[in-house]
C-alpha cells in the first residue's frame, strides 16, 4: 500500500512585514498567560482547502485542477483578530481577510466542484478566509485572553499579494507540522 501525503491546498505569506506583526502579535498573546500552542512563522498560511491523506499519485490530478483554476494576482489585507468558535470559548485564534476575501472564495468555488469528482468529501466547514495564529490547549487564563481578543478585533497586520496557489505537504513530526510545497500554480496576469 503507497504511503500517504497529508495534504492541503494553501497561500503562503510571503510579507515579511506581516509575518513581522503577526509573530509580535503571537507575542502579545502569550503575554495575556493562556495555554497557547502557537503556529511558527514558516508555516503561517491561508489555508483554501484542508485535502486529508492523499497517495502520491494524486499530486498530478490535483495539479491539474489547480491549473483550471482561473484568477488574477490580487491583494489580500489581513485586518482583525479573532477566534474559532469565539472568543469566550476560543478554540483556534486567526487573524482575518478583508480585502482579497472574495477573490479567496471565488478560489475556492472552483475548486470545490472539481475535487469532488476526485473523489473528495464536500468541506463541511466551508470556507472562511483566514490564517490560524494560535491554538489554545487549555482553559488557563480565558478571561484575559477573550478580552484581548475582544480589544484587538482590528489589529492591523498589512496586506500580502496572493499570485501563487500551492499544494502543500505537512509532516508531523514531535516539535510540531512542517510544511513543504509539492506543487504550485501561478496563473498568466
Amino acid at each position: 500500500m503507497p504511503e500517504s501525503i497529508r495534504s492541503f491546498l494553501a497561500v503562503d505569506l510571503e510579507s515579511d512585514i506581516v509575518l513581522r506583526r503577526l509573530t509580535t502579535l503571537q507575542s502579545l498573546l502569550v503575554k495575556t498567560g493562556a495555554d497557547l500552542k502557537l503556529v511558527k512563522p514558516q508555516n503561517m498560511h491561508i489555508t483554501i482547502r484542508f485535502l486529508g491523506n492523499i497517495i502520491p499519485t494524486m499530486t498530478e490530478e490535483i495539479y491539474s485542477i489547480m491549473k483550471k483554476i482561473q484568477f488574477k494576482p490580487f491583494t489580500a489585507h489581513i485586518v482583525s483578530l479573532g477566534a474559532f468558535p469565539n472568543p469566550n470559548y476560543a478554540r483556534v485564534i486567526w487573524a482575518g481577510i478583508y480585502q482579497g476575501a472574495e477573490q479567496l472564495k471565488f478560489i475556492f468555488n472552483q475548486l470545490e466542484p472539481l475535487l469532488q469528482g476526485l473523489g473528495f468529501t464536500p468541506d463541511p466547514k466551508g470556507f472562511s478566509p483566514h490564517l490560524t495564529i494560535a491554538r489554545i490547549r487549555s482553559a488557563r487564563n480565558k478571561v484575559q485572553l477573550a478580552k484581548f481578543i475582544t480589544e484587538n478585533a482590528n489589529y492591523e497586520f498589512g496586506t500580502i499579494k496572493v499570485q501563487t496557489l500551492r499544494l502543500k505537504k505537512s509532516d508531523i513530526t514531535p516539535s510540531g507540522p512542517i510544511y513543504s510545497t509539492i506543487r504550485e500554480f501561478c496563473p498568466q496576469p
